[in-house]
């Protein structure tokens, strides 16, 4: 899987395609290099605009105020760790059900 659990929320593996169309998280893809969930956001890559959109989007998606998700590696990559402090059960069920079809 593409995330894993902390004590304190979430640790989630994205895949982020800037200037993808409008913003959304879509499928689990499985590369030779790891596994990732699939991001798309409307914003250009200049100025740290992709990864704002990012954050405001998973903000809505999962319930939880911007300041408690933060990059714990790749903010200059297309690859990101990304932390969301919060109830690791309700984070985790409200993922699969987007990735499984449900995707906002």
């Amino acid at each position: 899987m593409p995330w894993k659990t902390t004590d304190d929320g979430l640790i989630v593996a994205i895949r982020l395609t800037p200037k993808g169309g409008r913003d959304r998280l879509d499928e689990i893809i499985e590369t030779d290099t790891g596994n990732y969930i699939k991001a798309r956001v409307s914003a250009p890559p200049v100025d740290g605009a992709a990864n704002k959109a990012l954050i405001k989007l998973l903000s809505k998606i999962f319930g939880v105020p911007k300041s408690k998700i933060r990059f714990i590696s790749g903010e200059t990559s297309r690859i990101k760790r990304i932390s969301i402090e919060g109830d690791p059960t309700q984070l985790t069920e409200t993922l699969l059900r987007i990735v499984s079809g449900g995707a906002v």
